[in-house]
């Protein structure tokens, strides 16, 4: 066997031995933090490429989170971690991927449907009708051509938002009802009496951790909160976007 080859099967092995002290190394961290943190459910354990530092994905009260801690959980880091070359928040990347849905499994019959053009661009917006980071969110959308916007009314804000979001689940034409009233601060004139998704709505909501309005989802299933600057906004939509 020639000496090509037995450094190849050397280093394979040596990868194997690495790998494997790593896996020993992560359970060792879970175990460590969840002795620790007892109140919180481990969902995952990574051992990060820098800093000796380990990346601990976990479900608490607040939803999901992620922490870094050394490794024997001695310390917890509690922030955002930052790529310095690239400005990148790498926390808020990592906590997008963690907290992704399926996005076929929203319920677009509950939804408020728009499409503009093409619609090949698409969003799906919890929204409340009180707050003024929704309505700045919806009118700069509204400028955006080829595009699917679904609104998800979610009232949360004051119990003033209930009425409101019945009153426009109850017109007849909603679309039209939902942008007078984000967009130009026209009440609907529908009375709020006829059967409404509104209550199913708020809870789906707090099940996917909309903590905050707006908080909207792309074609990818990844969560995004706040007004974002549309040109941001619009290129997370072209990369998600249905291709021709």
């Amino acid at each position: 066997m020639g000496r090509k080859v037995w450094w190849l099967l050397a280093t394979t092995f040596l990868l194997g031995l690495t790998s494997g002290a790593s896996i020993a190394d992560e359970a060792a961290v879970r175990r460590q933090v969840e002795t620790r943190l007892s109140d919180a459910k481990v969902l995952e354990v990574r051992k990060l490429p820098y800093g000796g530092l380990y990346e601990v994905a976990l479900r608490n009260a607040q939803g999901v989170r992620v922490i870094y801690t050394d490794a024997d959980a001695k310390v917890f880091v509690i922030g955002s971690l930052i790529d310095s070359a690239s400005g990148e928040n790498l926390t808020e990347v990592r906590l997008r991927k963690l907290t992704a849905i399926d996005w076929k499994s929203l319920p677009f019959d509950s939804a408020i449907t728009m499409k503009r053009g093409s619609g090949r661009r698409e969003i799906a917006i919890f929204s409340d009708p009180n707050c003024p980071y929704c309505q700045h969110f919806e009118s700069d959308l509204a400028k955006v051509d080829d595009i699917t916007v679904h609104i998800f009314m979610y009232p949360v804000i004051r119990p003033d938002s209930v009425r409101l979001t019945k009153a426009v689940w109850c017109s007849k034409d909603r679309a039209k009802a939902w942008n007078d009233l984000m967009l130009e601060r026209i009440e609907p004139t529908a009375k709020p009496d006829c059967d409404t998704p509104v209550e199913k709505l708020v809870a789906l909501g707090h099940k996917l951790g909309a903590a905050s309005t707006p908080t909207w989802f792309l074609r990818n299933g990844e969560m995004y909160k706040g007004a974002l600057p549309m040109d941001e906004v619009v290129q997370l939509l072209d990369a998600t976007a249905k291709r021709p």
